[in-house]
């Protein structure tokens, strides 16, 4: 599948996290190589990133990838064991992030940033993104959601919100199989990302 955009290419981040918990392999990061590998974004620049469960990496890890690349759009993508659709989350919060991440750690005080805004919306309207999923030609479906889940992901989200919330993004995928397999949620992204792309100047 082919995904065509317009003629100059514009820079995207997408990642992936690494193992945690019952996720030995973690959907998120296999979805995000399996777009890369079959360069489903043919006139995107593409960089793919893993980033590991853990609270102090995320927070070094996700602004030192803002300031390298200089992104026209960051998406990160985290697996949801309770999902069984593509989830677009739309906004991201500061506190409550008392589970402990792969190293058995929280962040200070439970929150992304001290004196953060409670919670950040992203400027892309994910109700646009998600019609554009369920629209496809394809079994893949789509739904927005508003709590991204006070773990890994919702942090890594309001680390990005914080940066630039007019293209940050955050997807949750299904574990693998359950119900799509590693090319559908590599489809699933690349129309979510020619989606976001089209809000975008």
């Amino acid at each position: 599948m082919l995904i065509i955009m317009g003629s100059e290419k514009k820079t995207v981040i997408l990642t992936g996290f690494g193992p945690f918990g019952e996720h030995s392999v973690n959907a998120s990061w296999v979805a995000v190589q399996n777009l890369k590998q079959r360069n489903l974004l043919p006139n995107v620049n593409v960089h793919i990133e893993e980033i590991p469960v853990d609270y102090m990496k995320v927070s070094q890890i996700v602004p030192d990838l803002w300031k390298q690349k200089i992104p026209q759009l960051v998406v990160h993508v985290g697996v949801s064991g309770i999902a069984d659709k593509i989830t677009l989350e739309q906004r991201a919060h500061n506190l409550g992030y008392h589970r402990k991440d792969i190293g058995g750690k929280t962040p200070t005080q439970e929150c992304c940033q001290e004196d953060g805004e409670e919670c950040i919306c992203t400027g892309i309207d994910m109700s646009q993104v998600s019609d554009e999923i369920n629209k496809a030609d394809n079994r893949l479906e789509a739904e927005v959601s508003h709590d991204a889940g006070r773990y890994l992901c919702d942090f890594s989200y309001y680390t990005s919100l914080s940066i630039d919330r007019s293209c940050s993004a955050f997807i949750h995928v299904p574990p693998l199989n359950q119900p799509y397999t590693e090319d559908e949620l590599g489809e699933g992204l690349a129309t979510a990302i020619s989606a976001m792309l089209k809000q975008l100047p």
